[in-house]
């Protein structure tokens, strides 16, 4: 919860400005002052009563007539140091963010993403990569992925290059997990294994949701896996110990990667290393697609699907 919150202060604005009404020394905000930036910071962003903020001591800033100031919030399980300025006179307190622009954020973003091994579709060598964070039983999750396949598919397959990590949100969804793991399983014969595995579990939620039990609603995970194993004439056994095994260690790899590039929910899809959270409409899917497109110097018409998406092997119901 705390780390929402955190989400939240962030993304109030670019620049904050939050009126004080009492001065401050050269070296440290005098406690009457610390007290009215710390309830202006509660109120303004919504903190949470078991937050613990702190004002810190006062250093020069780079900036005329501001010292540089930080203000600690803790809730004993996570700190997070948030840097302010503070005007000379105590009557402003500007919270800013200060951007490099010698680096591309979107590329650095993208070298954060390990794609090794992971199944892909559409063109391998695309200059636009859409990476989606999935979670298997998740509502959100099924609505995009049917708006990514066949739809978006059919339109970008042949100038996208589409891959999945795990975002599993196992306290909220207790079989996503061993779905993740059976998919991979698959994955590591068979990539489009995978994909069918993966539209079919996302188009019937409910056929696993249905089956009972936690335990019986694994067990038609792995009947589903096996089936898909089965159709493709993959190793059967080597399909089964890895699915017996339920070995997570891959998906809580992805899990940790996407925890590091803010990643709260599902679905979450970078596009060239443009954030996309949630399920968005198509129309707008179609512009962060079209943005990527164009900065990568790609056509952008999206009235057909190209010759290579066609070619493609297109996602098909199961």
């Amino acid at each position: 919860m705390f780390r929402r919150f955190l989400v939240t202060f962030f993304r109030r604005g670019f620049a904050v400005f939050l009126l004080i009404c009492l001065g401050c020394s050269a070296q440290s905000a005098p406690p009457d002052l610390a007290k009215r930036i710390e309830r202006q910071v509660r109120s303004f962003y919504s903190l949470p009563a078991d937050v613990k903020v702190t004002v810190n001591p006062l250093k020069p800033s780079e900036f005329p007539n501001y010292d540089a100031l930080t203000v600690t919030l803790n809730n004993g399980d996570r700190k997070q140091e948030v840097a302010f300025l503070l005007s000379k006179d105590g009557q402003t307190l500007v919270r800013f963010n200060k951007m490099d622009l010698s680096k591309d954020p979107y590329a650095e973003i993208m070298k954060k993403i390990d794609l090794n091994g992971r199944p892909t579709r559409g063109n391998k060598d695309a200059k636009v990569v859409a990476v989606n964070y999935d979670d298997f039983e998740c509502a959100f999750c099924s609505r995009m992925h049917q708006q990514l396949f066949p739809t978006l598919f059919n339109e970008y397959g042949g100038r996208v290059l589409f891959v999945y990590k795990d975002f599993p949100l196992a306290e909220l969804h207790p079989w996503a997990i061993h779905a993740a793991i059976d998919a991979n399983c698959l994955a590591a014969q068979n990539n489009d294994a995978y994909w069918d595995f993966a539209d079919y579990v996302h188009a019937n939620q409910s056929v696993v949701n249905s089956a009972g039990n936690l335990d019986a609603r694994f067990a038609t995970l792995d009947r589903l896996a096996f089936e898909e194993g089965q159709k493709r004439n993959m190793d059967l056994s080597k399909l089964q110990s890895c699915v017996k095994a339920q070995k997570d260690d891959a998906v809580k790899s992805s899990m940790h990667e996407a925890e590091l590039l803010d990643v709260t929910a599902t679905p979450t899809v970078f596009v060239n290393g443009e954030k996309i959270d949630g399920a968005l409409p198509l129309p707008q899917l179609r512009a962060v697609f079209d943005r990527a497109l164009k900065d990568a110097g790609v056509a952008t018409a999206t009235s057909a699907p190209s010759p290579a998406a066609s070619a493609a092997t297109a996602p098909t119901p199961k």
